[in-house]
């Protein structure tokens, strides 16, 4: 929501629905809710709309209530590399809202979504006044550095049943992504962008994850069936590749 950008013109207090759906929320004192609700803006961005650009200053910390974001950044090549998708109930930025550096990734809408920002200089003070706040940020940049790991890994696989589950696996996360659930409203191209792929070569890999009872497709989204057996299924499929 950075002064120049179109999000920060369009952007409105949360309504009471949306409040509830960030997962933090809820865990603050009254007078740090009342502070934080006084404070929170949401505004939607349109498919393409970028929410941070590398080399922009911080002014807010960011989170998803509706739709699909994605993280990536352009290495020295001029390639395009995808770090993961942001879904419903994902916050996100808070290694650099703590430094107060520019950002080193950009964030874009693949459809249309409703983005939350707490400005930086609330999420310092939340910092400062609520331990349960502490918390929830100590959580989320400890799985932030486990997901960022598990980026680059597959980012090396040449398996691409494997890079597809994968990706799909961080995308269920339920420390990051609190409000995915069991079904994750994401298209096969939208997939694809994330995870680098073709769209038909997507379509293969979570056919072959459907056959085998991991995953089932469904009218705008996937749901997993048994979150525990997709991420043995990464190993298994590793080791006999």
């Amino acid at each position: 929501m950075a002064r120049d950008n179109t999000l920060y013109q369009r952007r409105r207090p949360l309504m009471q629905a949306e409040l509830d759906a960030i997962p933090w929320f809820h865990l603050l004192a009254p007078e740090e809710r009342l502070r934080a609700a006084d404070d929170l803006k949401i505004a939607e961005a349109a498919p393409g709309d970028f929410v941070c650009r590398v080399g922009r200053p911080v002014t807010y910390w960011f989170g998803v209530v509706d739709g699909l974001l994605k993280m990536s950044a352009d290495n020295a090549q001029g390639q395009t590399m995808t770090f993961t998708g942001v879904p419903p109930g994902g916050w996100f930025g808070e290694g650099t809202a703590l430094k107060r550096e520019a950002y080193r990734y950009n964030i874009q809408a693949l459809r249309k979504s409703l983005v939350a920002g707490l400005h930086v200089d609330t999420f310092h003070w939340l910092l400062d006044h609520s331990i349960a706040f502490n918390r929830f940020i100590m959580n989320q940049l400890n799985e932030r550095l486990g997901q960022f790991i598990a980026a680059r890994e597959i980012d090396r696989m040449t398996n691409p049943d494997i890079r597809v589950a994968r990706s799909l696996a961080t995308l269920f996360n339920p420390a990051l992504y609190p409000n995915v659930g069991q079904v994750l409203r994401i298209t096969q191209q939208e997939l694809a962008y994330l995870v680098g792929l073709s769209r038909q070569r997507v379509n293969e890999a979570l056919t072959t994850l459907a056959d085998q009872n991991v995953i089932r497709v469904e009218y705008g989204g996937l749901r997993v069936l048994d979150l525990a057996a997709l991420r043995s299924h990464i190993f298994s499929r590793e080791s006999g590749s």
